[in-house]
């Protein structure tokens, strides 16, 4: 066996932040946190009613939800990306024409 390496699956986890997070899933939820430390500040005393409560902590809860880790994907948001390219930005039709289709109508067809 000279040369014939076998790369695990999970060889990409060491270019990664803790293993699980890149640079751009820290810097989104790094943003969603932000907001709403900030929206703590400035709502402080109406944090009594439930409702501006949970406005409040919406940013962090979306962008948590973005990050978490799922199988066989890295996380929610690069799910959502693939799904979204895979079903509406790289849509392709493949014509198949292979080396029994016959190119003519059904009624010409020789026997």
């Amino acid at each position: 066996m000279e040369n014939n390496y076998l790369i695990p699956a999970n060889a990409n986890r060491g270019k990664l932040i803790m293993g699980f997070f890149r640079g751009i899933d820290l810097a989104i939820f790094g943003s969603g946190a932000g907001i709403t430390l900030l929206g703590l500040l400035i709502f402080q005393n109406a944090l009594s009613n439930v409702a501006i409560a949970i406005t409040v902590l919406l940013p962090v809860l979306v962008t948590g939800f973005l990050v978490i880790p799922v199988p066989h994907q890295h996380n929610v948001l690069v799910f959502l990306t693939n799904f979204y390219k895979f079903y509406f930005v790289n849509q392709k039709t493949f014509k198949w024409k292979g080396w029994c289709n016959e190119y003519g109508e059904e009624d010409n067809k020789q026997q």
